[in-house]
């Protein structure tokens, strides 16, 4: 399973923020996956954000739950984040990954970098 990630690198605060995972050798409604998204802050850990089953569930961590909403696309085999009224500190390199459990991420994306900077 190959993943990319795809979106804009800069967004100004108060936008939303969306980005798309582009899947390639599986799919996100067969495979018994989760899709996760993460992101790392410079400086900081690695954050879970939320994920989406290959049933269509979607899970959230619950600082971010507000502000975050998790889709797929079944049809392009893509999934998306859309974070709403992001602030600089929502800057960070985000990362799509893939497991067969909630929170086990045996495929990885590369991450792709967004700045959030008026």
């Amino acid at each position: 399973v190959q993943l990319q990630e795809s979106g804009p690198g800069l967004v100004k605060p108060s936008q939303t923020l969306s980005l798309i995972c582009t899947v390639s050798g599986g799919s996100t409604a067969t495979n018994y996956y989760f899709w996760n998204w993460i992101r790392q802050p410079p400086g900081k850990g690695r954050e879970w954000m939320g994920a989406i089953s290959y049933s269509g569930s979607t899970y959230y961590s619950p600082p971010l739950k507000s502000r975050t909403s998790i889709s797929r696309d079944t049809s392009k085999n893509q999934f998306t984040l859309q974070l709403s009224s992001v602030t600089p500190e929502d800057t960070a390199v985000y990362y799509c990954a893939a497991g067969g459990s909630l929170h086990e991420y045996k495929y990885w994306g590369q991450g792709t970098q967004v700045t959030v900077s008026s």
